[in-house]
């Protein structure tokens, strides 16, 4: 089967630099068909393969996580901040539309908690590999949901 409109296809795939150090490795399943379920480069990239094939691509910062916010880096007051979370961890607070955000805790220092909206690579051009492992039909309420259930998708 060849990767088309409403296909879920599954990937083994690498993260790295641009000079090859490794960020992130792994399975995925994603909605093919402008679902922003991967990169855009990407899909389109894979559109009309089939399991199998493999690619390397680069991404610029655009193609990629996007150009780093700087207005979504805030320090709050310690004083305001949810016990048990630690550096590393994630909360979710009032983006700058108002709309709820996930902010990285990034540092604590003294009585102020750094947090960071921006995704970890925002802002890095990155070299993404993959392998096509699998190919189907999505089904009805994949395409409804605009996401791939079940193992390396999405769970409800």
């Amino acid at each position: 089967m060849k990767i088309d409109k409403d296909c879920a296809v599954t990937l083994s795939y690498q993260l790295t630099t641009p000079a090859g150090k490794p960020l992130d490795k792994g399975q995925l399943s994603y909605l093919h068909g402008g679902y922003e379920n991967i990169f855009p480069k990407v899909e389109a990239a894979l559109d009309g393969q089939a399991v199998g094939y493999a690619t390397t691509l680069d991404l610029t910062v655009e193609d990629a996580f996007g150009a780093r916010d700087e207005s979504l880096v805030r320090t709050i007051p310690k004083s305001e901040f949810p016990p048990g979370v630690k550096v590393g961890g994630q909360l979710q607070g009032p983006g700058a539309d108002g709309q709820p955000q996930m902010f990285n805790v990034v540092k604590i220092k003294g009585p102020e908690v750094h947090l960071d909206g921006n995704h970890p690579l925002a802002g890095q051009a990155l070299r993404f590999s993959c392998k096509v492992t699998g190919v189907r039909a999505a089904s009805a309420e994949e395409i409804a949901h605009r996401h791939v259930h079940g193992e390396h998708g999405h769970h409800h």
